[in-house]
């Protein structure tokens, strides 16, 4: 009976677009999650925090979902965690790292019922019908894993985010030999990481980037702000080992660092002498050059500590003539403009800004095309489906396996709900389900829907125009009103014209309506609109939203 099962992949995010990671593995009545990830808001989701994936396929099958894997502590693969166990309570299994972010965020949503199993590389252990295992791969955080499933069809291997250096800053490298192993009793399907597939060559070390802290250290006369990714601890640990050597005391700031910071030194991942880290207050009893600041902001965020401290707002830090600010990152694609605008912003204010990809200050955590080839050539999958990345890059990767030897019909591309079935000798692509965007907004998790979005734009381009009547009960005729609001659309005192004519138009469709014997609300408030609606585009060629308000008296 279980050998005619079908193994089911079904990506929920992360194909087709950055971030917001989450793929489904279902075989018979047992599903297991691989990550549960967010992505932040484009620049026109006005008013959304965070979104993450549609989850309702999981919820409709919770019964099935045995438990959900993850590997490693970025926000795009834990950060909408706390969302799915909302929904479908069920174990967690990842490594000790992961384990401590992951659990900060679970206390941040005030999640109290959860089973988090803190796993090791090298573990294999039973899930229902798949075996799972762990293994040590790099990325731009510790304790980063790669993840395979033993199913009753074959073998599936799950990168996660990787590189491959060969000189990480913690000196673990990853475990090469457990994909050569795996590759030589034969996998069915290779998922792999696709961020960087259209950059030739190798992505460098990590350990460059301590280089380059050293030569910026040498040169900075006053204090030093470094702005990074708060959960790129090895970029941290290079910092911390900077500021020991130039004998600098380290000040962090930014919720999220500061959390990070805390759980990498409570589980050992980062490694801090005694009497180098101080509390910001203490900051004042050290001359300038005795200072390294840690902090959030690399990628422009407006509440960012270092946006703040560029805009002049930061209640604990104001940028002086003669700091150094490194920012050790690269903008994500979409952030460019804000990051260049925190740039501007710091050197109006007289700091001497250090960034861009010549200076080394950042490298990607994310194989490039040699890598991904050594990927393919250790693995040696019979199918391949590229993930984590946009379409462009799921091409160029999925051309990178056809040139490694992957036959062309075994390499599917797909996208966000996808389908794909595997037996032991076949893949295909087999329908859809539900998968798409969830938008959390303050406290609503997908109240706020494309329709609301789509309000908001509006309301941000064109503005709002409202008209408040008072009828008269049962007839058309206004006993108070029309009277015109505009909010964003034209100032009145300036337009007084054109809200003369407005209000006059509003009062010819009433009497119009009246003549007509018409008395339903929604007709009225309908002609109103597009009368208006039509007069104000005609005399300003904008359409603004327009809310008629009708009481009856």
């Amino acid at each position: 009976m279980l050998a005619k099962e079908k193994l089911l992949v079904i990506p929920l995010g992360g194909l087709g677009e950055i971030g917001k990671n989450m793929t489904v593995f279902q075989y018979g009545e047992d599903i297991i999650v691989l990550d549960a990830g967010l992505s932040f808001p484009d620049d026109d989701m006005f008013g959304i925090d965070l979104v993450i994936p549609d989850m309702s396929y999981l919820i409709e099958n919770k019964d099935k979902v045995k438990a959900v894997v993850i590997t490693h502590g970025h926000e795009d693969h834990i950060g909408s965690l706390a969302y799915l166990l909302n929904e479908v309570n069920v174990p967690v299994y990842a490594t000790k790292l992961v384990c401590g972010l992951i659990e900060g965020k679970l206390k941040e949503n005030h999640i109290t019922h959860y089973e988090l199993n803190e796993v090791h590389h090298g573990d294999e252990f039973q899930i229902g019908v798949f075996k799972v295992g762990f293994i040590h791969t790099n990325h731009s955080i510790p304790d980063a894993s790669a993840i395979f499933f033993k199913t009753p069809v074959g073998t599936v291997v799950h990168t996660g985010d990787f590189k491959i250096d060969q000189t990480p800053v913690d000196g673990l490298v990853m475990d090469i030999h457990k994909f050569a192993e795996l590759g030589h009793r034969g996998v069915l399907l290779l998922m792999s990481d696709s961020t960087n597939a259209e950059r030739p060559g190798y992505t460098e070390s990590e350990t460059i980037v301590g280089g380059a802290f050293r030569k910026a250290f040498t040169e900075a006369k006053g204090r030093i702000i470094l702005a990074t990714f708060a959960s790129n601890i090895s970029r941290i640990q290079q910092a911390v080992n900077t500021a020991v050597q130039f004998k600098r005391k380290v000040a962090v700031f930014g919720r999220s660092m500061v959390n990070n910071v805390q759980i990498a030194i409570e589980l050992g991942y980062l490694d801090v002498p005694q009497g180098v880290m101080i509390e910001p207050d203490e900051m004042n009893r050290y001359p300038a050059d005795q200072i390294l600041i840690l902090t959030t902001g690399s990628q422009g965020e407006p509440m960012a500590g270092l946006s703040r401290m560029a805009a002049n707002n930061h209640r604990s830090v104001s940028i002086m003539p003669g700091d150094t600010v490194i920012i050790s990152a690269s903008p994500i694609p979409g952030n460019e403009t804000s990051v260049g605008r925190t740039i501007d912003n710091l050197m109006k204010l007289g700091a001497n800004v250090v960034a861009g990809k010549e200076k080394k200050i950042h490298v990607s955590g994310h194989a490039s095309q040699e890598e991904l080839k050594i990927m393919l050539n250790l693995v040696r999958p019979k199918f391949f489906i590229p993930v984590h990345g946009e379409y462009r890059m799921l091409k160029k990767h999925g051309e990178i396996a056809e040139m490694m030897g992957v036959k062309k019909d075994h390499i599917l591309i797909g996208d966000n709900g996808q389908v794909f079935e595997f037996t032991n000798r076949s893949g295909k692509k087999a329908g859809h389900v539900n998968a798409g965007r969830v938008f959390v907004d303050g406290l609503g998790v997908g109240d706020v829907g494309n329709i609301v979005i789509r309000d908001r734009q509006q309301l941000a381009m064109e503005g709002m125009v409202i008209v408040v009547m008072t009828l008269a009960k049962g007839t058309c005729h206004p006993l108070a009103g029309p009277d015109i609001v505009s909010r964003g659309f034209v100032y009145v005192r300036d337009s007084e014209a054109l809200m003369n004519e407005a209000h006059d138009k509003v009062a010819a469709v009433l009497e119009r309506c009246e003549a007509g014997n018409i008395r339903e609300w929604a007709v009225i408030k309908s002609q109103v609109r597009d009368t208006l609606s039509r007069y104000l585009f005609e005399k300003t060629r904008r359409r603004p939203m327009i809310l008629p308000i009708i009481m009856e008296v």
